[in-house]
């Protein structure tokens, strides 16, 4: 399968260093590991805040440390958990003497890291508290499984705790409006194509030339249900129900919408997405208050997108509006 690189097993490395010297004034990598932290790191008397997952999901993380958002963030080979060592690294770079929080998405694989972190942190004398993230409503909550994934919505919560963290508030307080987000926010994916391991010969799974899958996850798992290729009305309809039903968002709410594209989706068509996308939330009378629309969290070569809705209070709002200043989101 056709990939731009050198060796699949340098591609995350030589990804980082690219992207650590096109942005040099923002990020850099700690030296001998796959960590992105802020050019100006620590930041003494602010909490630090921290994430990570699977490469292959670009610009998450990385993409996302900066003044305002991440302190750092954890790059593992593609779609596979960072190594502890990284992320003891990143902890004691980023220390600014207020404690951290990991933001974490709901994967097996990620728990188990950042509470081996946690430990470490413990160890270290630097306080510490999670978030995890499942805001993804394909999943169903069911007694002995991991549950909700943790999908696009989760750079909401990089936003909104990094802005607390950013106007010095207590390790207390960013952990609550990080838990606060996450509590208020739901995403709905579709797939129209299948995305490729770099290294691999075959994708992850195959679909028709007419059909799409429902409900994919960030790492090129299949759906929940697949289907014949849909109009875009009729398909965000069909997710708009699912996604405003189960927080359940209500007449007179306000939003915040990221229309995200999985990897190979044209602008042309994601903006078609938000244009009904809009249109519903005007018929449910849900005010949108600030929109995304472009690639946030993908999965490589995925052809496909989420719909994200994150419901607002003057609180929310307010943290949202914060600026922010990373390689991928620049708000001022």
């Amino acid at each position: 399968m056709k990939k731009i690189m050198n060796r699949p097993e340098d591609i995350v490395r030589e990804m980082l260093e690219g992207m650590s010297k096109t942005h040099r004034k923002l990020i850099q990598v700690i030296p001998g590991t796959q960590a992105v932290v802020r050019a100006d790191a620590p930041v003494m008397g602010k909490v630090a805040v921290i994430t990570g997952g699977g490469s292959g999901h670009e610009p998450a993380h990385g993409g996302f440390v900066g003044k305002g958002m991440l302190d750092a963030a954890l790059a593992g080979a593609v779609f596979c958990s960072p190594p502890l060592s990284d992320g003891i690294a990143a902890l004691e770079r980023c220390n600014g003497g207020e404690g951290a929080l990991f933001i974490v998405k709901n994967y097996t694989g990620d728990i188990l890291l950042f509470d081996m972190l946690e430990e470490e942190a413990q160890d270290r004398d630097i306080p510490v508290k999670k978030v995890l993230v499942t805001d993804d409503v394909a999943v169903e909550e069911r007694e002995g499984t991991t549950g909700r994934r943790g999908v696009a919505g989760t750079v909401f919560v990089h936003k909104i705790a990094g802005a607390m963290a950013d106007r010095r508030e207590s390790l207390e307080e960013v952990h609550r409006v990080a838990q606060k987000c996450v509590d208020s926010v739901r995403t709905l994916g579709v797939a129209l194509s299948p995305c490729i391991v770099p290294g691999r010969d075959k994708p992850n799974f195959e679909l028709g030339a007419d059909e799409m899958e429902l409900g994919i996850g960030i790492h090129g798992e299949p759906g929940v249900e697949r289907t014949s290729l849909r109009p875009a009305r009729e398909l965000v309809e069909g997710m708009m129900d699912r996604i405003v039903g189960d927080l359940p968002f209500r007449r007179g709410q306000e939003v915040a919408v990221m229309v995200n594209g999985m990897g190979a989706t044209p602008l042309m068509e994601l903006y078609v997405i938000f244009n009904e996308v809009a249109k519903y939330l005007d018929r449910a009378g849900i005010e949108t208050y600030r929109s995304y629309v472009g690639e946030y969290m993908t999965s490589l070569e995925m052809a496909g997108f989420s719909i994200t809705l994150l419901a607002l209070d003057e609180e929310l709002k307010d943290l949202l509006d914060h600026p922010c200043e990373t390689p991928a989101l620049t708000q001022r």
